[in-house]
This record gives structure tokens, sequence and C-alpha cells, in this order.
């Protein structure tokens, strides 16, 4: 199965919650970007809601883990965390706004 960045994404957003909200990293508007970089080479860009978040190792495997076992173990996940821009509330999804009770 070849990498697509669209069904990446959707991968993460159907599977990967941050542990302390429960809500998708997707949804949440950590998730920046997706870089197919070769047949089996993915470069995911994120952030986290703070700098100092202590379960960005708990996220970044998760992502790892669910893209290896829907395109195969041999897949190179890299998941590098940024905070430019930095991430504020607005970047949610309307969902997820909702449930955190912002609107």
């Amino acid at each position: 199965m070849s990498l697509n960045a669209d069904e990446i994404r959707e991968c993460i957003r159907q599977n990967v919650n941050d542990p302390e909200l429960g809500i998708n990293v997707v949804d949440l508007g950590l998730l920046y970007d997706v870089e197919i970089r070769a047949e089996k080479d993915v470069r995911i860009e994120m952030t986290l809601t703070t700098m100092g978040c202590p379960l960005y190792d708990v996220i970044e495997a998760e992502i790892v883990r669910v893209l290896r076992a829907k395109y195969g173990d041999d897949v190179d996940v890299e998941v590098e965390f940024v905070f430019d821009p930095p991430w504020t509330p607005d970047m949610m999804s309307e969902d997820a706004r909702m449930e955190l009770g912002f609107v």
C-alpha cells in the first residue's frame, strides 16, 4: 500500500488521541503537515498544546504504531514537534471546540 498524505492524516485522526484530553490530535489542530518523502518514508510535523507537555513521547509512539500497523513495519515515520506557529484553541475543529466547551 502506497503512502498518501490524506489517508495518513485520516488514520491519525481516527486512532491517535491526546492522552489528557481524549480528543484526536488532528481535530485538536496539533497536526500541521504530512510529508511523503519516499515510498516508505513519511514525516509528520505537529505541535503540542504546551511546550512542556510531558506526553509528547506517548503521542509520537502512537502515531508510529498506527502508521506501521496500516502501512507495514518497514515504513519510516519521523514525528517532528514544532512550536511555530504556536498552538491556540482557534486551531481546533468546531467539534473539538464544542466538546471542550469553547463554543
